[in-house]
């Protein structure tokens, strides 16, 4: 996965958009306003990118007791948060799922009537 198709792979996704509330570099994905994945511009033209994204709790102990490129959340709850590093222990498919996971979890958080009105719109 490059830049491009995370950009496109998180935007395809039913009431994201895109923000840089923190500074020119860091690209935040939303999701009803809240945030889902954040990752670096910078580290991507590096060629050492990660996404920092919401993972349960219990899940999130568990994937960082066996996969190294996961770690608590850089600059974020470490409890609810992981910062996972491309080109490493964690395939494509994987990455995928947890961007999904990550969604699915801010996304169900959402109060009932912001939920409606994502599920309403078309992507």
């Amino acid at each position: 996965m490059n830049i491009q198709q995370l950009y496109e792979f998180c935007l395809s996704k039913k009431g994201v958009s895109e923000h840089f509330p923190f500074d020119e570099d860091t690209l935040v994905f939303k999701v009803g306003g809240k945030m889902f994945c954040l990752t670096s511009l910078q580290k991507w033209e590096q060629g050492n990118p990660s996404l920092n994204l919401k993972c349960d709790p219990e899940k999130a102990l568990e994937l960082r007791a066996t996969h190294e490129a996961i770690q608590p959340g850089f600059h974020m709850s470490k409890k609810h948060w992981n910062t996972v590093f491309f080109h490493s222990d964690v395939p494509t498919k994987m990455m995928v799922e947890l961007i999904n996971h990550s969604y699915d979890l801010v996304f169900e958080s959402l109060p009932k009537k912001i939920k409606q009105e994502i599920e309403k719109t078309e992507n």
